[in-house]
């Protein structure tokens, strides 16, 4: 009851700002100056939607088995030194990334798709690995009394009690893919990110604004989706504490 009272005081100030950010824009004529560049906004949503539904896909295919084995006791040995060699990953600037990705595959939507799966991926990976370590014992005690078989225990014990920390790491993975989505741009991927960087060689706000703002939608937009899924798909009863 009190995180739902402290949720609903936090949303209050977000649409009072939303309000003011609006009314600004409208005054400003920013807003008329960015519905000039509608076409394009459409247009560049359309691939930039493109680029996060593939390369996110490709992260949770790949991040959730990969959590999974690097779980398994019989790959405990390895998995910190797996789940290092990910963290190490994570501290190469996302530029970087997309820049060795153009490297190895050249420019367009095939290195952009690449490099923005290896930037999702350590969340996803992280999360479903700490999520099913973080399962109690005697859960999986007394599904193991029962003769339930490892498989069996993993799919009927470990990922519901460890689905909440899961979708907590892939909502993390998709919002950074949002914002990430952008930097392809440099690389002949497409997306919003011709607005944001041509409006600001060109020093025209409301290009600018027009992508930045677009990409500010979409990433809340994904995060409610993937709170929602969370809502409907995490089992009754799990404490979300453990996220």
């Amino acid at each position: 009851m009190k995180k739902i009272k402290q949720s609903r005081f936090f949303q209050l100030p977000v649409l009072i700002g939303a309000l003011l950010l609006g009314v600004f824009l409208q005054r400003s004529g920013l807003i008329d100056g960015m519905l000039f560049y509608w076409e394009d906004i459409v247009y560049l949503t359309k691939q930039h939607i493109q680029l996060t539904v593939i390369s996110g896909t490709l992260a949770i295919v790949v991040g959730i088995p990969l959590g999974i084995l690097l779980s398994r006791p019989r790959f405990i040995k390895i998995s910190e030194w797996a789940m290092q060699g990910l963290n190490i990953g994570t501290t190469i600037p996302t530029l970087a990334i997309l820049a060795l990705s153009m490297s190895l595959l050249g420019i367009g939507f095939l290195p952009s798709v690449f490099g923005l799966f290896i930037a999702s991926l350590l969340p996803i990976v992280r999360n479903t690995y700490t999520g099913l370590l973080g399962v109690p014992a005697h859960l999986k005690e007394s599904a193991s009394g029962i003769g339930m078989s490892p498989g069996q225990m993993l799919l009927s014990v470990e990922v519901p009690n460890a689905a909440y920390v899961i979708f907590a790491g892939i909502r993390t993975a998709l919002a950074i893919n949002v914002g990430t989505v952008p930097l392809a741009f440099l690389i002949g991927g497409g997306g919003l990110g011709e607005l944001i960087f041509t409006g600001i060689d060109l020093f025209d706000t409301e290009m600018m604004l027009a992508g930045a703002l677009m990409t500010a939608l979409l990433a809340i937009t994904v995060d409610i989706l993937v709170a929602a899924c969370t809502y409907l798909m995490v089992p009754r009863g799990v404490n979300p504490s453990r996220a």
